[in-house]
């Protein structure tokens, strides 16, 4: 149910060509990169074919080919494909590797802007010789647990974000803005990629019902390199702790452990994970016996998972099979519906998806503590939605099934990030 939307793609960089410092800086970037990971090697090599076509390092030599299929931009675009073939041939050894992920979005940015076809010749392999000297002093390698501060240096624009939530019954907003009632029993998980595993467990409000409600949490940041050790929470109805299991409270003894830290201004009620290091946030709110999950994560990072890990109630939604219609008018209810819509509309005055939420749990329930769940859901989506646009959803049936346009779309977006990441 709800308003498919399409999250934004990726827009070409504008301005000319990157220099030299930009590319040595590239090679920075992923010189953390783990032992078995050869992004470093496919950098050196991308740098040093590309040496030749820019005149002693003249950022001009290369101004004005992008569009017009110049000679040197015939080179760049070689050796631009070579660049993409080296990271395919390493993808196996980098999968989970965020400055790995980037430079594979940094390649498709560079290939846009100079009009570059994926099909053609590659640049030979560079000799083998003596190292490139340096090119002197330059910007200093940027912080690889701070996700935002790189992917902005890389790339010239911020990184995009997605959100998703989960609350109340539960209602589901996905990073598609689709927007569902969900039945779902048992442990489903809301997340699954290479960085990040969120699981929801939730059992029925009463006994015989087909509504449930979360009761359970479990988060776990994998292990990412130089930056945190792995890191499991768990929260559960009544217990909501502002510590990993471990005890600590960011992502220990690494250098970049700081990049991973929980804070709390309400405990027991509301806390907040920080995860910097792959640009993320989460939310997690406890309101009338009910957990709630708000997330805002990068778009990298939401998008690195294979196609063992396609089910993701913030991927795709809740499964057709475990929607709920909110329209229904058999349905038990604690309160009317007129009571409850009074009792949502004091702090829910847009009759949009929240609203409907709210009114379905308050009926249902009888507890108007469920007005508060639905009004902090929002206020998430206001301060995580990169797009406001997207915050009221006016959806007609909890539900409607995903439109076969939307589901293409997203299976083949879904093939196509596989493509890159992990074919050879």
């Amino acid at each position: 149910m709800g308003d498919p939307g399409q999250s934004p793609s990726p827009r070409p960089p504008h301005g000319s060509p990157p220099t030299l410092s930009t590319l040595t800086l590239l090679l920075l970037l992923c010189g953390h990169a783990h032992s078995q990971c050869k992004i470093l090697r496919c950098n050196a090599e991308y740098v040093s074919s590309t040496l030749s076509l820019r005149g002693g390092g003249s950022p001009g030599a290369l101004r004005g080919g992008g569009r017009g299929g110049g000679v040197g931009s015939s080179g760049f675009c070689r050796a631009l494909r070579s660049y993409a073939l080296c990271t395919r041939r390493t993808a196996r050894t980098c999968r989970g590797d965020l400055a790995f992920h980037s430079a594979v979005h940094g390649i498709e940015d560079l290939m846009i802007q100079h009009n570059c076809s994926r099909q053609g010749p590659t640049a030979p392999p560079p000799p083998r010789g003596p190292a490139l000297p340096r090119a002197g002093p330059g910007p200093p390698a940027p912080d690889p647990c701070d996700y935002e501060g790189r992917f902005s240096r890389l790339h010239g624009r911020p990184p995009g974000f997605l959100h998703c939530a989960s609350f109340g019954d539960p209602h589901v907003r996905s990073f598609h803005h689709h927007f569902h009632t969900c039945r779902v029993q048992g442990a489903w998980p809301l997340l699954d990629n290479d960085f990040l595993f969120v699981q929801a467990t939730s059992s029925p409000v009463a006994s015989g019902a087909n509504a449930t409600t979360t009761r359970k949490l479990t988060i776990i940041f994998k292990n990412m390199q130089e930056c945190i050790d792995q890191k499991v929470y768990q929260a559960e109805v009544d217990n909501l702790p502002a510590a990993f299991e471990d005890g600590s409270i960011n992502g220990g003894a690494r250098p970049g452990g700081s990049s991973l830290s929980i804070q709390t201004a309400n405990p027991g009620s509301h806390v907040e994970i920080r995860a910097a290091y792959i640009g993320t946030t989460i939310i997690i709110r406890q309101t009338a016996g009910q957990l709630s999950f708000s997330i805002k994560v990068a778009e990298d990072v939401a998008r690195a998972f294979s196609a063992e890990q396609d089910l993701q109630l913030c991927v795709g939604g809740c499964p057709p099979s475990q929607r709920l219609s909110r329209l229904e008018r058999n349905r038990r209810r604690a309160i009317t519906v007129d009571t409850a819509r009074q009792l949502c509309k004091e702090g829910l005055p847009v009759e949009d998806a929240y609203f409907q939420s709210c009114v379905f749990d308050v009926s249902i329930s009888g507890d108007p503590n469920f007005t508060v769940t639905a009004q902090a859901a929002l206020e998430d989506a206001r301060a995580f939605l990169p797009d406001l646009e997207k915050l009221h959803l006016f959806p007609s049936d909890a539900g409607a099934p995903l439109s076969p346009a939307t589901f293409l779309t997203s299976f083949l977006s879904g093939l196509f990030v596989l493509w890159f990441c992990f074919s050879k």
